[in-house]
């Protein structure tokens, strides 16, 4: 039953009747047609928008992008809605400062245009299609396609009027062209809707009843140094992720004479794997960043690391599982492109 419930709320274009809980049953009256699926989807929402029921928390990797395409707005909503714990975003700054929600230096894969974030105007970025290249046709209720490019105002925004408790996890991207600048201006944006550096809290709501919680990401150790001045080591995260021969050789895609400096990017990439592991042994980052095929291999240093009392912040899984081994390790926090089916899994069940 809730590997049906988890589908039926994950596809946006299936109706929830067609699911075999939406069949007719019998009852003492005789036949009657009950809306078993909605009453049911309706009991599991409710167990799962409490924390208190979960044993991990779950963070919506550029939203829910398994579902609509990632980084959009439509996909934020949808995460928010199905009960995610947390946005996860990726920022790079536009040519003119603006702190933008996009995964790669470039809007070549995600759009109808060409060419580097850093070098195009925020008034370039929000007139590119963000989203046909997975999702030609939005729901309404998502917003125009015009308005799906998001910036961080706009996602934090989003979070302050959503009437709960969330938290959102920052990943700066580096190399960039603009070096710590991204990280002043990410945090001046901050400051601006009243993020309180002591806590890493932006209040929300009436009264401030609610939260934002804000804490950082990089797999470059020098963006966490520099903001390690501001924000305390339990709101830093130190990615991590193993350094293969695809990856050396997606890093060196462009480079002229590629081959002749390939051993040099290779070393520079594990030295800065290195750097960051240092970050999390020493202390200077609170929060444990692995891949899941890094928790495979480096089981043991996990273990150890949760000993120590770090936080495990896994990304990015999407097979329950997945969810059901990090889960036996004692990892608290998990990082998926569907949040739906990822709380189904980490929910306990009465």
């Amino acid at each position: 039953m809730t590997t049906d419930l988890a589908h039926a709320r994950e596809a946006p274009d299936t109706l929830r009747a067609a699911s075999p809980l939406g069949r007719e049953v019998r009852t003492g009256q005789g036949l009657r047609c009950a809306d078993v699926l909605d009453l049911e989807l309706d009991r599991q929402l409710d167990r799962e928008l409490d924390p208190a029921t979960r044993r991990a928390k779950i963070y919506a990797h550029r939203g829910s992008s398994g579902l609509f395409p990632e980084h959009s707005r439509a996909a934020y909503q949808r995460a928010l809605e199905e009960g995610a714990d947390g946005l996860e975003i990726d920022l790079h700054l536009t040519a003119d400062g603006e702190p933008v929600c996009f995964h790669d230096a470039t809007v070549d894969r995600t759009s109808n245009g060409t060419g580097a974030v850093a070098e195009l105007s925020l008034q370039q970025m929000r007139s590119l299609d963000v989203t046909s290249w997975k999702t030609p046709r939005l729901p309404g209720e998502y917003g125009r396609r015009q308005d799906q490019l998001m910036t961080l105002a706009d996602v934090l925004e989003l979070l302050t009027e959503a009437g709960r408790d969330l938290s959102l996890a920052i990943e700066l991207k580096h190399p960039s062209p603009f070096g710590d600048r991204l990280e002043t201006k990410v945090l001046r944006t901050l400051l601006r809707f009243g993020w309180d550096p002591e806590t890493s809290v932006i209040p929300a709501g009436g009264a401030d009843k609610y939260a934002v919680t804000v804490s950082f990401m990089s797999f470059y150790p020098g963006s966490l140094l520099y903001l390690a001045d501001m924000v305390a080591p339990d709101k830093l995260c130190a990615l991590l992720s193993r350094v293969t021969e695809a990856q050396v050789q997606k890093r060196l895609h462009g480079v002229p004479l590629a081959f002749a400096v390939r051993p040099l990017v290779a070393a520079v990439m594990r030295g800065t794997l290195r750097d960051s592991e240092a970050l999390v042994w020493n202390g200077r980052a609170g929060i444990a960043g692995p891949g899941i095929t890094y928790v495979r291999d480096h089981r043991a240093q996990v273990k150890a690391w949760l000993a120590r009392g770090s936080r495990l912040r896994v990304w990015t899984v999407d097979d329950p599982q997945d969810a059901g081994f990090l889960l036996d390790l004692g990892v608290q926090e998990i990082t998926t492109n569907y949040p739906a089916r990822l709380l189904d899994a980490v929910t306990l069940r009465p």
